[in-house]
């Protein structure tokens, strides 16, 4: 009696210790802040655009800070669209529980229009969308 309790008590910590070594699923990431920049400054955007002219730079940035349990090692995409369009995509690491994170687009003449940038995990759902127009 004693020796199949200590067994089921065994089982059931052993149980614990697998689940919380197991790996970080791609659906247990949030995205905290998304937005897109013109620049990123000591790893944090200094503005967030919502209506740019395409003449008055040459590259935005999507910013994205990401909450996900500790031990976390997986990726995001970001993909970046001008109207309706896929233009630009990029897959950046999260291997932590607080991590930043950004992607870079540079930016043409001519390249005005509804744009949006999407966040992505690992299994291609959208976390979250930023929409802005260039003009």
């Amino acid at each position: 009696m004693i020796h199949s309790r200590f067994l089921g008590a065994l089982s059931a910590a052993l149980l614990l210790i697998v689940i919380s070594q197991a790996p970080a699923l791609a659906s247990d990431l949030k995205i905290t802040e998304m937005a897109v920049t013109t620049k990123i400054v000591k790893g944090n955007p200094i503005d967030s655009v919502r209506r740019i002219s395409s003449s008055s730079v040459k590259a935005l940035y999507c910013f994205t800070r990401i909450s996900a349990p500790a031990g976390t090692d997986t990726t995001i995409k970001h993909v970046w669209y001008i109207n309706d369009e896929q233009v630009a995509e990029d897959t950046m690491p999260v291997k932590g529980s607080h991590w930043r994170t950004y992607s870079r687009k540079g930016m043409e003449k001519g390249q005005s229009g509804e744009w949006r940038c999407e966040a992505l995990d690992a299994d291609g759902t959208v976390l979250k969308s930023v929409s802005f127009r260039v003009n």
